[in-house]
């Protein structure tokens, strides 16, 4: 467990800094990822890792597990496929457990991602924000580097990401795999990634300047990318997307941060 004097230590997200450019987004291999489209990114700065549980948790001893949009940002009594949340709640207010402070938070809903980013700002002074899907894709992708590769880094996923195949049935620490091209890890398996934009069913009329794209399709569904421990490899590409309620969280989704 941690100590309660290291509970309230603010530990600020490592971020890379993403110069802007153009890429072609999408893929043939799946409806919802068509058409492939131009889009011409903005620089911005991505976290290097999904946000961890020892980054997460001063969040929670100050904010606490409040309730957004139904539910509480945490959900803290999680366990899917054998996955737990590494922050539990004790006398002290809120702990990590011992060996998983380095692990991605889970069990994190989408009001929970935004509600740590709303607070990281507050604390630091820097926007923070989740990503747009479009900025998600083209970092995956290696930004000006226009990698040609499946996954985030590689071809083979075994050597960037943890998936059904490596994963033991649980998220890993960040940081064991290969980096990409940008020195982003875990971008493709172990946790798939809240993303901030609303879900819609393709890409018809997507925003070509990188925002995140919020005007109509799904509000109570949002975009998640990445794949994670418990997929297949084909859903731990980089062209790869899926939706998931923003309501609740799962073992399987956690977050990384995004900022001007």
């Amino acid at each position: 467990m941690t100590t309660p004097a290291t509970q309230n230590i603010i530990i600020e997200p490592s971020t890379i800094f993403i110069e802007g450019g153009s890429f072609m987004m999408g893929e043939k291999k799946r409806e919802h990822a068509q058409p492939i489209h131009k889009v011409t990114v903005p620089s911005f700065y991505l976290g290097q890792y999904p946000v961890t549980n020892e980054e997460f948790l001063p969040f929670l001893n100050d904010q606490g597990n409040q309730e957004e949009g139904g539910t509480n940002w945490v959900n803290l009594e999680g366990n899917y496929e054998g996955t737990r949340c590494g922050i539990i709640k004790s006398d002290a207010g809120y702990e990590c457990s011992l060996g998983l402070e380095r692990h991605p938070m889970i069990y994190i809903s989408w009001y929970g991602a935004q509600a740590y980013c709303k607070w990281l700002s507050e604390k630091t002074g820097k926007s923070y924000r989740l990503p747009s899907e479009a900025e998600w894709e083209y970092a995956a992708r290696g930004g000006i580097h226009h990698s040609p590769f499946t996954y985030a880094g590689s071809n083979q996923l075994k050597e960037v990401g943890w998936y059904r195949t490596n994963s033991h049935g649980s998220t890993k620490p960040v940081g064991l795999k290969l980096a990409n091209e940008l020195d982003l890890y875990d971008m493709s398996g172990n946790v798939d990634e809240w993303c901030a934009d609303h879900w819609h069913r393709n890409y018809d009329h997507a925003p070509d300047d990188g925002s995140a794209w919020i005007a109509g399709g799904e509000d109570s569904g949002r975009v998640v990318r990445g794949g994670s421990w418990g997929d297949d490899g084909f859903n731990c590409r980089v062209s790869d997307r899926f939706r998931s309620g923003t309501n609740f969280g799962y073992g399987d989704i956690g977050f990384r941060v995004a900022r001007y």
